[in-house]
């Protein structure tokens, strides 16, 4: 499953530089699904949603940092575990019971961002 960040979030920052598929953003920060990955223009989703990787989003917080769970891999195919939770200083990085995905779900995931 994807992670989520809490309200307990004290925007330390410490996060942001340890997620390989750049789906940690800014409080208020508007995102893309091509920001640090390969996607580009019109895409198909994993789940076999159209997109354009290109447009920018609205920020899903404007307090705290915020993960796109779409983008979340828990770090599969990069780490043995997410580093956003490993490095967070107030334990706010927890799963997101709203997006359950098995590891070879992530590990496609993981390829559609980053291709093979």
């Amino acid at each position: 499953m994807a992670l989520t960040i809490t309200d307990e979030c004290i925007n330390c920052d410490a996060c942001i530089a340890e997620c390989p598929n750049n789906a940690i953003y800014e409080p208020d920060q508007n995102w893309s699904y091509s920001d640090e990955t390969v996607l580009s223009g019109t895409v198909t989703t994993p789940s076999g949603k159209e997109i354009d990787a290109d447009a920018e989003n609205e920020p899903l917080s404007d307090e705290f940092y915020f993960i796109i769970a779409e983008k979340c891999t828990e770090c599969k195919g990069f780490h043995d575990e997410p580093q956003c939770a490993s490095v967070c200083p107030v334990d706010c990085c927890v799963p997101d019971e709203d997006h359950r995905e098995t590891e070879e779900e992530l590990l496609a995931k993981k390829e559609w961002l980053h291709g093979a």
